[in-house]
């Protein structure tokens, strides 16, 4: 049985300074001891994630993630609470707030997490007055933050005093949080992998998007393996469909737990790429020692993972604490986000937390720094509108677009693209070609580079017919594969300004214009075939009597239809070939067929070329060929 898409899916992520209770608490609240490894137990510490359910007064089973204190371990807390819904600050009576627990607030702040509880924990070790103090002083730092008003239950994981309230409490703001998409691909953040003896790789994560379904074929990225989903499960129960919010374990097919790592994503194929730059807005917190510096070296935190990388900044030197700016990441290995994810950065070294953002762009080229354009299009992604993100993306193409490319680059649903798609094509910003959408602006840029290149290649090459098309490919960039390559020529062609052949491509207005001594030749050449008739010189002879120049002079006879190939290494002038059609016509209507032989003798050849000849009839449709004889091609 799979689970119901009308029931909320959400997370609840454990918050707060090392040995505050956040493990005892669940326990006492789930029954689930979320220390599993054995390191864990026996120093009493929580090291890595640790993952229960709850179920709600109401009914509701939620997932509980719970993170480590300790500050040598805040990587595997990021790494925890970036698919948190609702979150439950942890503050132990006797203590009060310590530095992680102003450490995972900032990080919870930094990710926009909304909602939250607060519990105050080990109440049985002091007494009311100090708790009182505690609960003060608690409620003065949590002034400004998104716990600012938030409930503080007093609990005790020993004694289970304050646990029911606790849970009607986060039953409560169930009610009220906001369900992340179903809709769209699924994608599933790695953030433990296992073997299970008889099913073999699994792999755990809250699923941040879309819906998963039994026998779904997965791509898990950046490592770019192909699997399928053989089984899924949601708190320990198997499902055939998992949805958004939930705590998933997905039994992988044909991969071993060495090819996967924490951080890696399972994606559907098609959605989402590895990459290693990305665009960013970030802020810097205000309580940062100190500012972030242009190609500092940081720790980036998304989703599950933890890279390093540069930050470039954008348009400045430095953002100061507290202030924003457009950085873009580059990266020191290939990761997996998409626009509108969230991330914590960290300073290389020390690894302090210093501030976080969000992704803009995960489809990033290199950017000049104080290019001002670039900045504007960040600024537009920042505000999250579709329209303004879909034509950004297109932008970012020459060559276009078709619409699942759109929605893998910005991260967009299906439906948000096809309004967005509408609307610039109404506008006139947009418009659709075979299937691809092109950005006016961008489309006119590589038009013009275009038409530039072949003036630039008539004047260097007078004499050439015009650009070799694949020449001229090249010359565009490595992106243009020939697919987009032919679209564009054909839209460029449409405007009359270029004239595209079965090889080359030319400006309308260019006519092959030979030198002197070009021209000789080419007179020369001419009167060779025109001399030979049936029996011309081959296309190598011409080239190796005349020299390299021969070649171009050829290739200059063979545009304008001087002379026809028939042959790699065979060319007939063309008052020639129209004399041996006329012939084999008129032989066939009054003969009715006709050997090699016969064909032979009626032009005056060698069967060298009329073989050729005759397959060359074949294939225009004047001859049809029947064993070793010809008839005349008749339609129907």
């Amino acid at each position: 049985m799979g689970s119901d898409s009308s029931t909320k899916h959400l997370i609840v992520g454990t918050a707060g300074h090392v040995d505050h209770g956040k493990t005892t608490l669940i326990k006492a609240m789930t029954g689930t001891n979320t220390d599993r490894l054995r390191e864990e137990q026996e120093r009493g510490l929580t090291i890595d994630l640790g993952f229960a359910s709850l179920k709600l007064p109401s009914g509701l089973e939620v997932g509980i993630v719970d993170v480590p204190g300790h500050e040598r371990f805040l990587k595997n807390m990021l790494a925890g609470a970036s698919g948190v819904d609702i979150v439950m600050l942890v503050v132990a009576a006797d203590e009060g707030v310590m530095p992680q627990t102003r450490e995972h607030m900032e990080i919870l702040s930094l990710l926009e997490t909304g909602l939250g509880v607060v519990a105050l924990t080990k109440i049985d070790m002091v007494d009311d007055e100090w708790i009182d103090v505690v609960e003060e002083d608690l409620r003065e730092y949590l002034k400004g933050t998104f716990l600012d008003g938030a409930k503080i239950i007093r609990v005790s994981g020993v004694t289970g005093a304050g646990i029911k309230e606790l849970a009607a409490e986060i039953d409560r703001l169930a009610d009220i949080a906001h369900q992340k998409s179903i809709d769209g691909p699924f994608r599933l953040p790695i953030d433990r992998v296992f073997s299970m003896t008889g099913f073999g790789t699994v792999v755990t994560g809250t699923l941040a998007s879309g819906t998963m379904r039994l026998g779904d074929p997965v791509v898990v990225l950046p490592q770019r393996m192909q699997s399928r989903v053989r089984q899924l499960q949601v708190h320990g129960k198997k499902q055939e469909i998992v949805y958004a919010g939930t705590r998933v374990a997905a039994n992988l097919v044909g991969l071993e737990v060495s090819d996967i790592e924490r951080g890696s994503v399972v994606v559907p194929p098609g959605y989402l790429q590895a990459i290693m730059m990305l665009d960013a807005s970030v802020t810097v917190l205000k309580e940062s020692p100190r500012s972030l510096k242009n190609r500092a070296r940081v720790r980036m935190h998304v989703g599950t993972i933890e890279a390093i990388g540069r930050a470039v900044i954008l348009g400045a030197e430095e953002i100061a604490p507290g202030e924003r700016g457009f950085v873009q990441i580059r990266l020191e290995k290939e990761i997996v986000a998409a626009r509108g994810d969230r991330f914590v950065l960290r300073f290389y070294s020390p690894p302090r937390v210093m501030g976080g953002g969000t992704v803009l762009d995960s489809a990033a080229t290199r950017h000049r720094r104080k290019d001002q354009g670039i900045i504007q299009r960040l600024e537009r992604r920042l505000k999250g509108e579709p329209t303004d993100i879909v034509e950004d993306a297109l932008a970012a193409s020459e060559v276009g677009l078709a619409k699942k490319d759109i929605i893998q680059r910005t991260g967009l649903i299906n439906q948000e693209v096809d309004t967005a798609l509408e609307e610039l094509i109404v506008s006139g910003r947009v418009f659709e070609l075979s299937g691809r959408f092109l950005q006016n602006a961008a489309y006119e840029m590589i038009s013009s580079r275009v038409k530039s290149m072949l003036a630039s290649y008539h004047e260097a090459n007078p004499i050439k017919a015009g650009m070799p098309k694949e020449e001229l490919r090249a010359a565009i960039g490595p992106r243009m594969d020939q697919k987009s390559f032919g679209l564009i020529l054909s839209s460029v062609a449409s405007s009359g300004d270029v004239v595209v052949s079965e090889r080359n491509v030319r400006l309308s207005n260019h006519t092959p214009t030979p030198n002197p001594r070009q021209e000789k030749l080419l007179g020369d050449v001419l009167g060779e075939y025109v001399k030979a008739g049936a029996n011309p010189p081959l296309i190598y002879d011409i080239e190796s009597k005349y020299g390299p120049e021969a070649k171009e002079i050829l290739a200059l006879m063979l545009e304008r239809g001087d002379i026809v190939k028939i042959a790699p290494d065979i060319a007939f002038h063309r008052d020639v070939l129209a004399e041996a059609e006329n012939a084999i016509r008129s032989y066939l209507a009054t003969n009715g067929q006709i050997t090699v032989a016969q064909f032979r003798d009626l032009v005056g050849s060698s069967r060298k070329y009329v073989v050729p000849l005759l397959e060359y009839f074949d294939e225009k449709k004047v001859t049809r060929r029947a064993g070793d004889v010809r008839t005349l091609f008749k339609q129907g």
